[in-house]
């Protein structure tokens, strides 16, 4: 059974996905530090209940260990709604869980979510703590040489968000020069600030934060005019920060590039049973299914690839 939305995002003058932040004070980034409720190590899972077929199905390709133990142990940062966090009832909802919840019914296992901030995920997964790693990671050829393979599930790129009426009248990054921008540590969104505070005559004033949910409380209270974020984050926020209210998102999605469920390099049997669990719920339409209960159509893939990130 597909993990169904605990509400439905309606977004319909935007018309994408959304993301991050559904309560603005509630941990909203791809990473985040106890992310909502839970907190770090707090495991909750996205239950499957297909048995392996012996059949040349995806469950025979999964490594024997972890047949033998039932589960896929998930890093994740559970604070970057709609992509994953932790609903009213405290349990683990959004795009990553029911992706992972179609995953375990193809593949016969439990994937349970464990939470922890966004910069460690990829170290818990090198270290063993993790299995796979599910939170809004970019692939990039540079995690690729770190020892990592990604199966790739997802397209989203960064946006940038001010404050309703955009006061600054920015229209793209290039306009960021001389303000305070937000940005959450690790991910592709803060390298995209770094990249562009380089080039600029008049400095930027980087404010790097370990959680998303503080660079919306720094752009809420004046202390960052601008943050840069996932584009579904940021539309969520537009659409829900103080009923539409209170931000807006500007130009244009920056770098789209495809979301990777981070496997270890040296697990290819993991890794290939994923991808292929992948493509049969793309094919069989359950995919496209959990994408539409998420409003998140925009970012659909129509294949299972591998390391396509650049």
């Amino acid at each position: 059974m597909i993990a169904s939305a605990p509400r439905r995002l309606r977004l319909a003058a935007i018309g994408t996905f959304a993301a991050t932040g559904a309560l603005l004070l509630s941990a909203c980034g791809d990473q985040t530090d106890d992310g909502g409720s839970g907190g770090s190590g707090e495991e909750t899972s996205a239950e499957g209940s297909a048995e392996p077929g012996g059949d040349g199905s995806p469950a025979d390709l999964l490594p024997q260990a972890i047949r033998d133990a039932g589960t896929i142990r998930v890093g994740s940062d559970i604070a970057y709604p709609p992509i994953e966090f932790y609903d009213e009832n405290e349990e683990v909802a959004g795009i990553d869980p029911a992706i992972a919840s179609a995953l375990g019914e193809v593949l016969g296992v439990e994937f349970v979510f464990e939470n922890g901030t966004f910069d460690g995920l990829l170290v818990g997964l090198s270290s063993g703590r993790h299995d796979v790693v599910m939170s809004a990671v970019t692939d990039t050829r540079e995690r690729q040489e770190g020892g990592i393979d990604f199966v790739n599930y997802f397209q989203a790129g960064s946006a940038i968000l001010v404050p309703a009426g955009n006061p600054d009248g920015i229209e793209s990054v290039a306009d960021l020069c001389g303000l305070s921008v937000a940005a959450q540590q690790g991910t592709a969104n803060e390298t995209v600030l770094l990249e562009q505070a380089e080039s600029c005559d008049e400095p930027i004033n980087t404010v790097i934060n370990s959680v998303d949910s503080e660079s919306i409380t720094a752009l809420q209270s004046g202390r960052a005019d601008v943050i840069i974020t996932d584009y579904p984050v940021a539309l969520y926020n537009e659409a829900e920060g103080g009923g539409g209210d209170t931000f807006e998102v500007v130009g244009e999605q920056i770098d789209a590039a495809p979301y990777g469920i981070a496997v270890p390099a040296d697990e290819p049997e993991l890794r290939d049973a994923i991808q292929a669990a992948l493509q049969q719920i793309i094919d069989d339409g359950t995919y496209a299914e959990v994408l539409a209960e998420w409003d998140a159509e925009a970012g659909a893939v129509d294949e299972a690839t591998v390391n396509a990130g650049e």
